[in-house]
């Protein structure tokens, strides 16, 4: 951590803008993925406890690659930079991050006891999509904010209704999110992207860990349980982090955050294909609904912030200020 925005990174690898495409849209499948792996937990653990496996073992996996890249940085003739010490800006930076980080993920599982996975994702992403369009105050945003709002009125026309319960854990949730990319804008003022996550992974792992572990019984300790929970935080947590370095500052924001826009739609087909959750007619009119609306949100604040351009080169070119550290605002590290 330090006072000073975090210098910017070495001169990367080349890596083909198709190739960066496809490691955001892995980022999206494995995050979903692994949330439908995290729910078929539930038969065996509770949702905390299942929740919990997933910081834990995220939590662990991050600091051992913290712990190697610190030992490769002491190679010879080998670039490095001064990890920043820290500061309690940063300390009291951090803690807003983490607490919204950790409360949309724990209220997520909670939510998808009851709900589909596909229909929990879509009402979550009402969260960064609001902030989306507060923060651009352009005309059409209405558009897109009355689109998703039809979305979410189809949704209550669903011949089977979603639970209340499950309804309300996934509206903190979205609410959560909304935090969560608010307080990380100033929490990356102080903080590495890599260091933030293990951070916000560990302090989930502690917090959860009394209820988590009382609630989770015998069956907790069972290899099937541990390695299905390994497998959640690699999935949820390290793969879609690690591939998101990959992608960030090598395609541009506008065309990131509308790939990671898909992740209703992946979380659907996942629930589908894992899970046997079958979404009705509206449900899909619902999902592409608010996916139309994130994306285009998503490219009208990039057209705004970057005017004369085509939309192509919207699409195409990277900011000069992105940071391959430091991946997307939105997501989830995820969720």
């Amino acid at each position: 951590m330090s006072e000073q925005p975090v210098p910017p990174p070495f001169t990367r690898r080349p890596i083909s803008h198709e190739l960066a495409v496809l490691a955001a849209v892995g980022s999206v499948v494995g995050v979903e993925i692994g949330a439908a792996l995290g729910k078929g937990l539930f038969t065996q653990v509770p949702a905390t406890t299942a929740a919990w496996l997933r910081f834990s073992f995220a939590a662990a996996v991050l600091l051992g690659m913290r712990v190697v890249s610190t030992a490769l940085r002491t190679l010879p003739h080998r670039p490095s930079r001064p990890y920043p010490r820290p500061t309690r800006a940063g300390i009291v930076a951090a803690l807003p991050y983490c607490l919204a980080l950790v409360g949309m993920n724990w209220s997520f599982y909670l939510a998808i006891q009851t709900i589909p996975l596909g229909i929990a994702v879509t009402i979550e992403y009402l969260g960064p999509l609001a902030v989306a369009i507060i923060g651009s105050r352009g005309r059409l945003d209405l558009l897109w904010a009355g689109l998703a709002g039809l979305g979410v009125v189809l949704l209550g026309f669903r011949p089977v209704g979603l639970d209340p319960q499950g309804v309300l854990f996934i509206l903190i949730a979205a609410t959560c999110w909304a935090g969560y990319i608010t307080m990380g804008v100033r929490a990356r003022r102080h903080w590495f992207g890599a260091d933030l996550v293990t951070l916000a992974c560990l302090f989930g792992a502690v917090i959860l860990s009394v209820p988590a572990i009382t609630s989770g019984g015998d069956q907790l300790w069972t290899f099937g349980v541990l390695g299905m929970g390994l497998a959640v935080g690699l999935l949820s947590s390290v793969l879609p982090y690690t591939l998101d370095m990959i992608a960030f500052g090598r395609i541009a924001p506008a065309l990131f955050s509308i790939l990671q826009s898909l992740a209703p739609a992946v979380a659907a087909l996942s629930g589908w294909l894992l899970l046997g959750e079958v979404l009705g007619l509206s449900d899909w009119v619902a999902l592409v609904c608010v996916v139309t609306a994130s994306a285009g949100a998503t490219l009208a604040a990039s057209a705004r912030q970057q005017p004369g351009k085509m939309v192509r080169r919207v699409l195409r070119e990277p900011r000069p200020d992105d940071r391959a550290d430091d991946p997307a605002t939105g997501d989830p590290d995820h969720r």
